[in-house]
């Protein structure tokens, strides 16, 4: 008997139990932001030839790793990567040392001249800038989450892994989004494939708190979603939701735009709406994500309840 007792317990120390915390009121987004974020090394995002020649490396290197050391002195900006090749410009050759998919290796990099001029071949960033919208702030926690999906580097279609980077003020434009650095609301920690998430710095936004609807709540039919086409007002506009998909990472809800006003000005969903809120019976039920590409009236949502599981494991890390 003492022997079964034992075997009991060492089962139950080995289950793991998930208690996500968020709160079950939380403050719906719909707020167009500014996103930067830095990566953790400079990126490699393509080459360009040199005399005829690509210059890769020896072994090569390939779009999508991330530049850390240049002859063992790190790096973390391209201003610093120009500035420690110029300073071994004399040696005709510098030392790389480069993650990829979390492995670090190293090559060597030949400094080539061309019309007196040395040149690495390399295209390389080592920053993001763009638009997205902001799909939730945990009052709690001060948690937000956005976007719904990872940020890719256009070039790569890689996920950036980030160093840092801030969420600010944006205003949508007629032609164009306008960036306002200097109002800064948060700090990006994280890009997952489920969104990006920080902690929310400013002042919270003085709304009304909405509940939180569980994936087994959301129904076939009526809803509307949270976003900005103009300036920076936050509006809502109607759609259906035509499907349920709970075994999706991120295509979970499909929805029909049937809202004639954003038809008409946008055609249906549009870059920079990713990440408005999804809300259906007074309850938030999600998050716009993507658009179905050969027809944009059409498109699909993250369950809510995914995003915050994601921002909870942050704010206990973090």
């Amino acid at each position: 008997m003492k022997k079964l007792k034992i075997f009991i317990i060492s089962l139950l120390l080995l289950v793991p139990i998930n208690v996500f915390a968020y709160s079950d009121f939380i403050i719906p987004g719909g707020e167009t932001l500014g996103i930067e974020i830095n990566s953790k090394g400079i990126m490699v995002i393509g080459f360009y030839q040199i005399n005829g020649k690509y210059n890769k490396g020896n072994p090569e290197l390939k779009p999508g790793d991330y530049i850390t050391k240049v002859n063992n002195i790190d790096v973390y900006t391209v201003d610093d990567l120009t500035d420690v090749i110029e300073d071994n410009i004399s040696k005709s050759e510098v030392k790389i040392t480069y993650n990829r998919n979390g492995k670090i290796k190293t090559t060597n990099l030949e400094l080539v001249k061309d019309d007196n001029i040395y040149k690495t071949g390399l295209y390389v960033k080592d920053s993001i800038t763009g638009i997205g919208t902001l799909s939730y702030i945990d009052p709690e926690t001060k948690v937000f989450g956005a976007l719904g999906h990872e940020i890719v580097e256009s070039n790569t279609k890689s996920t950036v892994e980030i160093k840092s980077g801030i969420i600010f003020r944006n205003y949508i434009g007629s032609k164009n989004a306008k960036f306002y650095y200097d109002t800064t609301y948060g700090r990006i920690i994280k890009n997952t494939n489920v969104g990006i998430y920080g902690i929310y710095d400013a002042m919270l936004p003085q709304k009304d708190l909405i509940e939180v609807a569980e994936p087994n709540e959301i129904k076939i039919g009526k809803a509307y979603i949270e976003t900005v086409l103009n300036g920076e007002e936050i509006k809502q506009y109607d759609i259906n939701i035509t499907g349920i998909n709970e075994s999706s990472d991120i295509k979970n809800i499909n929805f029909k735009i049937i809202d004639e006003d954003l038809l008409d000005k946008t055609g249906g969903v549009v870059q920079g709406m990713s990440g408005s809120p999804i809300i259906q019976n007074n309850k938030i039920i999600g998050a716009v994500t993507h658009v179905v590409i050969d027809n944009p009236s059409n498109g699909y949502g993250i369950f809510i309840t995914t995003m915050l599981e994601e921002g909870e494991k942050f704010s206990i890390i973090y």
